[in-house]
């Protein structure tokens, strides 16, 4: 039986396109990339709908929706997330690498990774609004515009990621 070796693009083309994306969105925006901002406007405009009354009462949605002109769901980073979906699906079909299933270790189960996953992604997100953005508002954008904060967010990520690595590996090698 023959394997087939899965093609991905080169690391070091990747971070030069990733570069110029991140140029291009402050050229043409005026500000840099970030994902949790589109949650927020997301999760607003979601409780806005549910709960009317309540989102008037709560001081941080009324707010934010009126930042955003009564509508939260027609910011930048809404469509930047949109975009960003849509192209990781398209890049996964025309490679074919679109598929539905749980890559993991052969030590753990496909319900274990999941859950894994889902609190990772959790406590990411608490941290991102703790830390007033994610990897690429903070980091990237940050270091683009040659920010001193910007620099110490992405060696505090990589510095935990590094320092956490070795009690979580099991989980995925």
């Amino acid at each position: 039986m023959e394997t087939q070796k899965t093609k991905y693009l080169n690391p070091y083309i990747g971070g030069v396109l990733l570069g110029l994306v991140l140029l291009a969105a402050n050229f043409v925006s005026g500000r840099g990339l970030g994902a949790s901002g589109a949650i927020k406007s997301t999760i607003v405009s979601a409780v806005t709908t549910v709960a009317p009354a309540a989102s008037e009462k709560s001081g941080f949605v009324k707010e934010f929706r009126e930042s955003h002109q009564g509508n939260p769901m027609k910011t930048w980073l809404v469509f930047e997330m949109l975009g960003v979906i849509v192209g990781g699906f398209l890049s996964g079909a025309i490679a074919g690498r679109l598929k539905l299933k749980v890559e993991h270790s052969p030590k753990i189960t496909s319900k274990k990774r999941i859950f894994l996953a889902l609190i990772g992604g959790i406590l990411f997100g608490f941290g991102s609004q703790l830390g007033r953005g994610c990897t690429s508002g903070s980091a990237l954008s940050g270091m683009a515009v040659l920010s001193l904060g910007g620099f110490i967010t992405m060696m505090a990520i990589f510095g935990t990621a590094y320092a956490l690595a070795y009690f979580f590996r099991k989980n995925w090698i």
